[in-house]
């Protein structure tokens, strides 16, 4: 599944389109550490969130991961927004919890 295809889903609420729409994911990986999800967190991973800073769009680009899922109604602030549209990083919100969200996103890759 590629990012476009989560897209497609309408199973979460784009916030912004990044750069690299035909990225492969490879998983969720869920993370509220920062300093964890830096160290763990794999690449092309959705990775799945309440963590909305601009700290956490330095740690999704140097870990590589597909794009950033917001959840919990986390909302993301207008600095950070700006910073994800200037870096290209893919971000969504949903209401549903984390585990909730990471299951979703493993349903749609092992149906």
């Amino acid at each position: 599944m590629t990012v476009q295809d989560l897209i497609n889903t309408n199973l979460f609420q784009l916030i912004n389109a990044g750069d690299d729409l035909d990225r492969d994911i490879t998983g969720p990986f869920c993370c509220d550490l920062l300093s964890v999800a830096m160290g763990k967190a794999p690449a092309g991973c959705a990775w799945i969130t309440v963590m909305s800073n601009i700290n956490t769009l330095a740690v999704a680009s140097l870990t590589d991961a597909a794009c950033i899922i917001l959840a919990e109604d986390t909302s993301v602030d207008e600095v950070t927004l700006a910073k994800a549209k200037m870096q290209g990083i893919t971000l969504f919100t949903t209401g549903l919890p984390i585990f909730d969200a990471a299951l979703s996103i493993y349903q749609q890759l092992n149906p």
